[in-house]
């Protein structure tokens, strides 16, 4: 390869030929003086381009010059090997940022190489060979490259790994010959820069820019193309296509996207779209056999079918920068997002409302929720004011180049190290336990004052003063990245799939920390496993009559028989599902209560095999409450496996697990990830319950609503975990009505002890004030709660009206805890939205229908001709013959 080689007063003279050179790489900018002067003169140089530096020959440098350069933004400075400073200076910066320069005198045969100890730690050497003739014929030529390549391999046999790159002054000119010679043995043709016509015309005279870069390239392909990936510059992949040696000198000349048609010769990218590009930067592999071109792609796009990339649709930061670009045009006036744009104060308040939740955040999941909240408020900034990713990643590009490191302490108005904060542990990624509650008041280190914590407090709306747009958001629930949730539960679910029990074993120690000999606790239990005290029992088996008694109410024990016309009798009865996979969650509660919710419906549907899946407590043990219920509902065996892996083995079943038919029960998104992938898989052959979300409900109240009822149940919902959501519909509530609830919540909620998980669920939770029940009304169908309770006059009447919702719950005296636990009522709920149209679990959940139809004689005569006349529009023959040749026998009597 070359490297392109200009002194400072040239690139000062003629930055247009600056920029050109650095489409293929780093530039050495030469001649630049130590003095204040000339380190000024060179540093906007540096801010626009990636360079090597070297000092004025005359001028060995200094310390404090290396590091000057170094610190504007040179990309590596180039430093004689027998400076004095040198020792000081590989160990104060970065060994890739210094490059040593040797002289090598021709005539004399010496060098001034040094000792293998120093020279080994720097990124490369720079080669000056001095004193050469110009050889007579190529033959001489020839052998005196092999003669210098032998001195500069003798003195650098200690350090080889290094970049070597070589400069001979007394060259007449470069050729491409003479480039691809020395790259034969992996050296960089040091290569000054009027030495190449990098502005010639198509056709013009001399070695231009893309003969220089192309002359190491090797092609194995019999047509000498290239093949060339083509990325933005966020190094997202656009697509692939091939470049000539004709096709890199044209893209250099006119720095644009132009690359080699197979079919029609030179292809200019968007010169008949518009889909234009802006040449970046042109690279080559380690091989010298493939591309890459970087470059700013205009829209709609690189692919031929007008989208950004051939690879389907983008994602991540450089889809983000996409779409607010996008709203940033065409966003309607009065919007939200028209008021992010054009409104200061509210994207600064945003912004640091978003800053303040990061801090605040504890668990992965939530570090990560708010940590994109935090980036699109600041994309949406960047993007107000025509700042692009491109820019950022230049500046940080800046940043990673710095020596000298500031201290890094905070701003005085930002400084909370008087104020320290807890720090928390990392929770597992397979079952992202709950954030542990933080100390409010002292700290243990001798009673320093703690940061206050946030107020447990919604936030507030107005239906009336809420636009279109803003009303369609408070319908959503957070994101969840499933995209990043599947590529992680994937190769968990394929794992068990293949390994069975030993990679079962295997996960739970990774994710639980618990080593189990085996995964499955068979029937019967030994009662040691199911000891509990009396009361817990009480209340248990007090739960499992009324549940029992509700869920055996809903079975249609009947045989439905239906005679839809004379001789034409049709039936429908159900069958139990024979196999099932009860998923529990545990981790940081007991619970007994879903044990209960999913077995009992299972057993009175009459499943014949029934497979309970929960996590391991830390001792490897499972709670005796949930045995003791899993006992009661007949389960065949306990999985001890909770997360992604406990779905796979109940799905493909191992050497100890039961395959089951269906899965029911709630759990984390990636349980829920699971449950999903198995379903799509056929090999896999087992169905779902549905799909699931975070904990959430809605409640409607008006004024005759009690405040601390009303507090209560949304505490009750929102202490499920920080990704909980609850909203309060208050219709026609005064001023003072509403802040007695706030302040009931605030004053329960800091009583409780998971206050740390009510203080973020409440804080991503919202008020919205109505006018009307029937307004309130709507906006819950459209919302379609997990769980809706009606405080409000009138309950029942207002309980018609309901569409969409899980479970509901009337009255000041049906609190959503009972439906939780001993009502009657089924607690595995839709979440998300999906009570639009899923049901919550029941003994349907658990069988099957099968339908029957029996004709008589008379009964298909009569409905024949309608069954042969519709096959025959359907052209399916053997449909109608099936008929046909029976009617023939029933009319030929």
């Amino acid at each position: 390869m070359i490297l392109p080689s200009l002194s400072l007063a040239q690139a000062q003279e003629d930055p247009a030929a600056l920029t050109s050179f650095a489409l293929v790489g780093d530039v050495l900018l030469t001649n630049v003086s130590i003095s204040d002067q000339g380190l000024a003169a060179v540093a906007p140089l540096l801010a626009s381009t990636s360079c090597w530096v070297e000092f004025e020959p005359s001028q060995t440098g200094s310390l404090e010059a290396a590091i000057a350069v170094l610190q504007a933004g040179a990309s590596k400075v180039v430093v004689p090997v027998a400076a004095p400073f040198v020792a000081e200076l590989l160990e104060h910066v970065s060994l890739d940022r210094v490059v040593l320069s040797i002289t090598l005198d021709w005539k004399q045969q010496t060098s001034s190489t040094p000792a293998p100890p120093l020279t080994d730690q720097a990124y490369g050497y720079l080669f000056t060979i001095t004193g050469m003739s110009p050889a007579a014929d190529d033959a001489k030529a020839s052998n005196e490259l092999t003669h210098h390549v032998k001195r500069i391999r003798e003195a650098t046999e200690n350090f080889t790994r290094s970049r070597i790159s070589v400069r001979i002054p007394d060259a007449p000119a470069t050729t491409a010959a003479s480039i691809a010679a020395w790259d034969k043995h992996d050296v960089d043709l040091v290569t000054p820069t009027d030495h190449i016509a990098h502005s010639a015309p198509k056709d013009g005279p001399g070695l231009t820019l893309g003969d220089a870069f192309s002359a190491p390239l090797t092609s194995d392909r019999q047509d000498g193309l290239f093949a060339t990936v083509v990325v933005d510059e966020q190094r997202v992949a656009l697509g692939l296509c091939y470049s000539s040696r004709e096709s890199i000198a044209e893209a250099l000349r006119t720095r644009t996207g132009v690359y080699q048609s197979r079919a029609r010769g030179l292809w200019y990218k968007g010169a008949s779209s518009g889909a234009t590009q802006r040449l970046v930067r042109v690279a080559q592999d380690c091989d010298g056999d493939a591309l890459l071109f970087v470059v700013e792609q205009q829209a709609p796009g690189f692919c031929h079918k007008d989208t950004r990339t051939c690879f389907g649709p983008d994602k991540g930061l450089t889809a983000l920068q996409a779409v607010l670009q996008a709203r940033k045009a065409e966003a309607p006036a009065g919007s939200y997002t028209r008021r992010l744009f054009e409104d200061p104060v509210l994207l600064h308040s945003k912004i640091m409302e978003e800053a303040d939740e990061l801090v605040e955040a504890t668990t992965p999941d939530d570090i990560a929720w708010e940590a994109a909240d935090l980036i699109y408020f600041a994309l949406t900034k960047c993007v107000a004011n025509g700042v692009t990713l491109a820019d950022v990643e230049k500046q940080l590009d800046r940043r990673a180049k710095a020596v000298n490191r500031r201290a890094g302490d905070a701003k005085p108005k930002w400084d909370l190290s008087k104020k320290p904060v807890v720090a928390t542990s990392a929770p597992s990624a397979a079952n992202p336990p709950v954030a542990t509650p933080l100390p409010e008041s002292k700290q243990a280190n001798g009673g320093t004052e703690a940061i206050a914590p946030k107020p447990i407090r919604m936030k507030s709306y107005v239906h009336a003063r809420t636009s279109a747009e803003e009303r369609k958001s408070l319908l959503l629930r957070p994101i969840i990245n499933t995209t990043e949730i599947l590529s992680r539960v994937r190769p968990i679910v394929e794992a068990v799939r293949l390994g069975g029990d030993s990679a079962l074993l295997s996960l739970t120690a990774r994710f639980d920390n618990v080593h189990l000999e085996t995964p499955v606790l068979q029937a019967p239990f030994p009662p040691a496993l199911m000891a509990i005290s009396d009361k817990v029992k009480k209340a248990i088996d007090q739960a499992y009559d009324n549940i029992t008694a509700f869920h055996e109410a809903q079975l249609d024990r009947e045989v439905l028989t239906v005679e839809t016309m004379p001789g034409v009798v049709c039936t429908r009865f159900f069958r139990p599902i024979e196999r099932v996979g009860l998923y529990v969650p545990g981790g940081t509660a007991v619970l007994p209560s879903s044990t209960l919710m999913l077995g009992i419906p299972a057993m009175v549907a009459g499943c014949k095999e029934i497979v309970v899946a929960t996590p391991p407590r830390s001792d490897g043990t499972i709670a005796p409450e949930v045995v003791y219920v899993a006992n009661k509902v007949g389960a065949s065996c306990i999985l001890v496996a909770g997360g992604a892996q406990a779905v796979a083995a109940m799905a493909y079943g191992t050497e100890t697990v039961p395959k089951v038919d269906k899965i029911c029960g709630p759990g984390n998104q990636y349980v829920t990830a699971a449950k999903m992938v198995a379903q799509s898989d056929n090999s896999a052959m087992v169905s779902i319950d549905m799909p699931a979300g975070p904990s959430e409900l809605l409640v409607i109240a008006d004024s005759t609503s009690v405040p601390s009822y009303v507090a209560s149940d949304l505490l009750s919902q929102a202490e499920h975990g920080t990704d909980s959501q609850v909203v309060l519909v208050a219709v026609g509530l005064s001023s003072a009505q509403l802040e007695a609830i706030h302040d009931e919540v605030s004053k329960q909620g800091e009583a409780l002890p998971r206050r740390n998980i009510v203080r973020e669920s409440i804080g991503k939770s919202f008020v919205l004030e109505v006018s009307t029940v029937e307004e309130g009304m709507r906006f819950s169908n459209a919302y379609a709660p997990e769980h809706l309770i009606l405080h409000c006059d009138k309950a029942e009447e207002v309980a018609e009206a309901v569409d969409n919702a899980g479970s509901v719950f009337v009255g000041p005296w049906s609190p959503e805890s009972c439906g939780d636990y001993a009502s009657g009522t089924n607690h595995t709920l839709p979440t998300y939205g999906y009570a639009r149209m899923y049901s919550g679990v029941n003994t349907l959940t658990f069988v099957k229908h099968i339908t029957s139809q029996k004709l008589t004689k008379e009964g298909l005569n009569a409905i024949g001709d309608t069954v042969t006349t519709l096959a025959e529009v359907e052209g399916l023959e053997a449909h109608r013959n099936a008929v046909a040749i029976r009617l023939k026998d029933i009319r030929r009597a």
